[in-house]
Order: C-alpha cells, then structure tokens, then sequence
C-alpha cells in the first residue's frame, strides 16, 4: 500500500475516559464530547468505546455529528449539541432526539415553539465571549428557561490548560453567580478543568481531548500511531536539492528516502526542513518541503531503510508535533486525512 497507516488504540480512548472519570469530585457524572469526527478518529467507534467504558452523555459541536452518534450509539445515551438550535436543525433534533445547548433568546424562542416540551440544555458565557447567552440576556430569560426544566446549564473555560491563569477564578466565579439558586444539573469543566480540581467540576465533566491522548492530561495513554511507506530512496551528491523550492541544499552526500503523505493528509508544511520521522528509536530528519503527497526525508545514517518510518509514535506525540509548528495537539490530530489505512486496535484493557 502507498498510503500510510494510522492505528487508533480504542482501548486507549476507554482507559483515559475512566481515568478522567476518577479524577471527578465523587457524584459528579462524566460525559464524552466526540465532536470533530471523535477528533478525526471516527465518531461512531470511539462513542461505542466510550459508551462500553461507561459513557452515558455525549457532545458534539452541530446536529449533524449528532446524528452520526445516535447512528452508533442508538436509542438511550444523551446526545447534546453545543451550537444549540439552529434553523434547519428541528426535525433532526426531534427525531433524533438530541438535546440542544440553548445559546441565545432566538434559539431558546425557536426551540419553544417548534418543539414544545422536547429536552434542551442551556449555554451561559461566563467570560471567553464565543458561544452562550450573556449575563443580561441570561437574566431575562432565566426564570422562562428555568420553568421548563432544562436538562443542564454548562459554560466553557477559556483558560483551562493554564492552570495559574487568573481568568480561571474569574470564570468560575461568574458561572457560580449565574447558575446560583438553580435546581438544575451544572457543567464547567472539559479536560482542563477536571485538572483543576473538584471546584470546577460541578455536577457533569465533559472530557475531550484528554480522552484522545494529548495535553493537557499529561497522563493519558497514547491512543494514536502514524506509519508513513517509504516510496523510493535515491542517494544525493553534494549541491543537489530536494523538493520544492530547493529549500534544502546537500552539503555532503546523502541518501533520502521519499515517503508516502503530506499536507493533503494533515501533515502541516510547517514541518519542512525541522520536522522528523522516526526509524525504532532513530530519528530521521524531514529534507524539505511537505509537499501534498510526498515528503523527503534524511535515511544516510540508518543500516537499512526500512519499509515505512513513525510520524506518531513512542518517541514523538501529536503535542510534539504541536510543539515543533507552533500549534496545538488538538489541531495536528483533527486534520489526519482520510488517505490513511485506519486500523483500530484494542491493546488496552
């Protein structure tokens, strides 16, 4: 095959979910968001894991991933969807039913009066200004939300994966001002928030890209691996390029071997001329530039050239990845493309 392969650990995903599940405060429920695809590793199979491990609530940012896990899942687990209810969305949320996130009066009318009495939840801001209803709107509402008993009143943390971030406090003090005097399950907390400790937990944890592998939950079990085919090898004199643009120039001879992915597979071009492959416990240098298909890379030190060499594996994380361009975990796991051969294991109890 020439194209790689991506091996997805669903025992893995299940093992972090418990984990994360035991750092909650004791009562505090532990839902799963598999929005973004489960975070490109295929939502379907990893909401069944989860739902195996324990997993009985479930987020995803828009309808239509909902329906993807109602698919897997079937009737039963809590399906909520963090962009509320849009227009087009009614017949999807009702025949599937899913639990909108209610971000704004214009939602909370639509919802009251094309779909009277089916469940919905509630998003407040507490200060990161992206999705929920301020805390005027929130005012004026309230006591109308409230008469007809959502199922959950949630925020989102800006600053989570900062643990001394003053704007941490800040927002849960905002949030506990908010929601005060409510008899309505409470959730604040993603991955990050569970690490900051069981004031931040409320009554429902919503873990996400801990279940996956990455910071910040510095303990989680590597879930993914990412093994890219060597196409051809070719030895270089000195003065000779490889790639586009010329951008890497041999100063002495080498021998570079052309593997199968690039940028058309989510590898970021970022890496050109400073990333590496891995051959066991050898790195190998990216010569070059990510290209959309092909990447060079330096083999001149390895015994024999191997068949395929590691993007993601033991010695290099999707964090480390992030790390070395600039980004973060979360953005280098959610563009894997779908060239790769996936193949999902369970190689964890």
């Amino acid at each position: 095959m020439a194209s790689g392969r991506l091996t997805i650990d669903l025992d893995a995903i299940a093992s972090n979910w418990r984990a994360l599940d035991a750092m909650s405060a004791q009562g505090v429920q532990t839902g799963a968001v598999v929005k973004a695809n489960g975070y490109g590793l295929d939502a379907g199979r990893v909401a069944r894991a989860l739902a195996a491990a324990g997993a009985r609530r479930f987020f995803v940012a828009v309808a239509e991933e909902g329906a993807a896990v109602r698919e897997a899942l079937g009737p039963g687990p809590d399906i909520s969807v963090f962009s509320g209810h849009m227009p087009g969305d009614t017949a999807m949320i009702h025949e599937l039913g899913l639990i909108p996130m209610l971000n704004s009066l214009d939602q909370l009318t639509r919802h009251f009066e094309s779909l009277p009495g089916h469940p919905f939840g509630i998003q407040i801001d507490s200060g990161m200004n992206r999705l929920g209803m301020e805390p005027a709107e929130w005012s004026a509402v309230r006591d109308i939300a409230l008469d007809a008993g959502p199922r959950l009143i949630m925020s989102h943390l800006a600053c989570a994966d900062e643990p001394e971030h003053d704007m941490n406090p800040r927002q849960l003090a905002m949030f506990e001002e908010m929601t005060q005097g409510c008899d309505v399950p409470r959730s604040l907390a993603a991955t990050g928030g569970i690490l900051l400790g069981p004031d931040y937990h409320f009554d429902l944890t919503r873990p996400g890209i801990g279940l996956y592998g990455a910071r910040p939950f510095e303990d989680a079990a590597p879930v993914v691996g990412l093994d890219l085919p060597v196409i051809q090898v070719r030895d270089l004199l000195r003065g000779e390029s490889v790639g586009y643009g010329n951008t890497f120039v041999a100063d002495h001879p080498l021998r570079v071997a052309t593997v199968s992915g690039g940028y058309a597979d989510g590898i970021t071009r970022d890496l050109s001329n400073k990333g590496v492959l891995w051959d066991g416990d050898t790195p190998c240098p990216i010569l070059g530039r990510v290209s959309m298909d092909l990447i060079g890379v330096d083999v001149s030190h390895l015994p024999t050239v191997p068949q395929d060499l590691t993007l993601i594996g033991p010695h290099q994380s999707v964090d480390d990845i992030a790390d070395t361009t600039g980004t973060i975990g979360y953005e280098i796991l959610t563009q894997l493309g779908h060239r790769y051969g996936r193949h999902y294991t369970r190689g964890r109890g």
